[in-house]
């Protein structure tokens, strides 16, 4: 355990980043598993709502700096592939 001030400072002050990016995680890992029910369904326009809401929580996770930015354009590229067929199937 952390013995001078400034190291018992740090210690909290990593416990409450260590809490917001939890926070920040678990809710793009939450808006993920939505699009992916989403593409299972098949739903054309839940699908476009829904993914237009995960492609705006990974930019937020980009700058927030819980994503690298090359991950999450690799996650948008993916799911958009998978949305683009589902949206063409339907049609």
């Amino acid at each position: 355990m952390a013995n001078h001030v400034s190291s018992l400072k740090r210690a909290r002050q990593t416990e409450a980043k260590t809490a917001v990016n939890r926070a920040n995680k678990s809710k793009l890992r939450g808006t993920l598993r939505t699009l992916r029910e989403a593409i299972a369904k098949g739903d054309s326009k839940e699908l476009k709502a829904v993914y237009s809401a995960t492609v705006s929580v990974l930019d937020k996770s980009v700058q927030k700096g819980v994503l690298h930015k090359n991950t999450a354009s690799r996650y948008k590229s993916r799911l958009n592939a998978r949305v683009k067929a589902v949206v063409t199937k339907a049609a």
